[in-house]
């Protein structure tokens, strides 16, 4: 996966301390707040439409269909712990074991089934929270794109 460098994208002041405003006209990189070891917003022009990079899936995890995974890191810590990105997968059904994770539906639908737990239906701006270990067998009915949170 490719990640952006948010560390020399263009920072923008705001209404506040650590706060990122919309883009300059004209301008495509991302938009990081004048202090990267503060808060900060990304602004990403074009993000529900970004081009994103093949992650294959082991077909083991393929129950049904023909889905396709693709994603993007946006950052990631110094000691690989932490990431954060854009995920996207096509319709079809596949299983997982999850990281412990905090993603937004971004576009699409799925229902996600946890294995001894509950049965989630996300879609366009639901936030979600799966935890480490879960077992999980997805459905996605429409393309499906996040943006994600993962703690290791």
């Amino acid at each position: 996966m490719t990640a952006i460098d948010l560390d020399s994208a263009t920072a923008v002041s705001g209404p506040g301390p650590g706060s990122a405003s919309g883009a300059e006209a004209g301008s495509d990189a991302p938009e990081v707040s004048a202090v990267p070891a503060a808060s900060f917003v990304v602004s990403i022009p074009g993000f529900a439409d970004a081009e994103l990079e093949p992650e294959p899936l082991d077909p083991g995890q393929i129950v049904s269909g023909e889905p396709v995974v693709t994603g993007k890191v946006l950052w990631e810590s110094p000691d690989g712990r932490q990431i954060r990105g854009v995920w996207q997968i096509t319709p079809g059904v596949v299983t997982d074991t999850e990281a412990n994770e905090l993603f937004v539906v971004v576009s699409g639908r799925a229902t996600i089934e946890v294995a001894d737990g509950p049965v989630l239906q996300v879609g366009p701006g639901d936030a979600c929270i799966l935890r480490e270990g879960d077992r999980t067998r997805w459905t996605v009915h429409e393309t499906l794109r996040k943006a994600y949170h993962i703690s290791l």
